[in-house]
């Protein structure tokens, strides 16, 4: 028996007659995907994510790409070089030209590491990675120093943190030139409002599933060598130009305690000596900024024509090292 809401459309009309032969004439045509994705786009209501697949590793690299980069992702038992350790490494490698124009994904290593004490709760919930998981695993510095050996240049997404510990890890870390896809890239200026790579994957329009080190370090990848913008240049080539420049360390040594307000508000971070640097407020700068800052110093701060703060120049080799 035909049932009353079967004889009645959406307000309460009867259907006209032949209009179930007619629906039939025009069933609608399946959309593609990208057909999809173009008319939720045309709405102005909806923003789509890609899915991130990593690139695919190369066996014969392009001609024209003659330097070797590698992304590089820790995780650690904790904040500290000195006494945490390393329980996973990822790493991409891959070729590039002198403007930053990046080739082919040439090499990938991911490995797990059983760590000499119980991982910590905080680090499972934070990273994903358990006791049971890293049990009887080993990193193979074998296979590390062939992805990091030839590299000339070793990017991290917060350089300060991962470089003291792979440096404490092996010494194949300690004669490369680093960069930071964190602190050497100017994000802002390219419209993003964050530096976490969660974001940065999010707003340049992907999503991934960020398990492993090595995922991350293909999504970082994919974050630099895309989004030239107005000015044409992708973040990885302002990345690769930044690392090439020398820099200065200023540390403020015996500036007035009722400066430290001032200097905070400049920039200067505090150090306690106790990471082996002087005690005392530091900057880092550009060195073609130094002699600014030091006549900002002597006048502003020392009051001293004469003042002569230690200064420590730096480049990628030296920059990031624990000190």
């Amino acid at each position: 028996m035909t049932q009353q809401f079967d004889l009645f459309d959406a307000n309460g009309a009867a259907p006209a007659k032949g209009a179930g032969s007619s629906m039939k004439r025009h069933s609608p045509v399946a959309l593609s995907e990208d057909d999809m994705v173009r008319q939720l786009h045309e709405t102005g209501r909806y923003r789509i994510l890609r899915k991130l697949e990593p690139r695919l590793v190369t066996t014969a690299a392009r001609p024209g790409f003659p330097l070797k980069g590698v992304i590089i992702d820790t995780e650690t038992t904790g904040l500290n070089h000195r006494k945490d350790e390393i329980i996973e490494i990822g790493a991409v490698a891959f070729t590039f030209d002198e403007t930053g124009n990046i080739g082919d994904v040439i090499g990938v290593y991911s490995a797990l590491q059983q760590p000499s004490i119980p991982i910590p709760e905080e680090i499972t919930r934070l990273t994903g990675i358990s006791d049971d998981m890293v049990a009887d695993q080993m990193i193979d510095l074998y296979q590390v120093r062939a992805v990091i050996e030839p590299a000339d240049l070793v990017i991290a997404h917060n350089a300060g943190f991962d470089r003291p510990f792979c440096e404490t890890f092996s010494p194949i870390f300690a004669g490369k030139a680093w960069a930071c896809s964190v602190s050497e890239i100017d994000w802002a200026s390219r419209g993003f409002e964050g530096t976490k790579l969660g974001y940065l994957i999010g707003q340049a329009g992907y999503f991934h599933e960020g398990h492993r080190a090595v995922d991350d370090c293909f999504a970082l990848l994919e974050v630099i060598a895309e989004g030239g913008g107005e000015s044409g240049r992708t973040p990885f080539a302002e990345l690769y130009e930044a690392s090439q420049r020398s820099r200065a360390r200023i540390f403020a040594e015996n500036s007035p305690f009722d400066m430290k307000d001032q200097l905070k508000a400049r920039g200067y971070r505090w150090s306690d000596g106790s990471d082996g640097r002087p005690k005392s407020w530091w900057v880092e700068i550009a060195e073609d900024a130094l002699d600014d800052e030091l006549r900002y110093l002597r006048t502003q701060v020392y009051r001293w024509d004469d003042a002569d703060p230690p200064i420590k120049r730096l480049t990628a080799f030296d920059r990031f090292r624990a000190a």
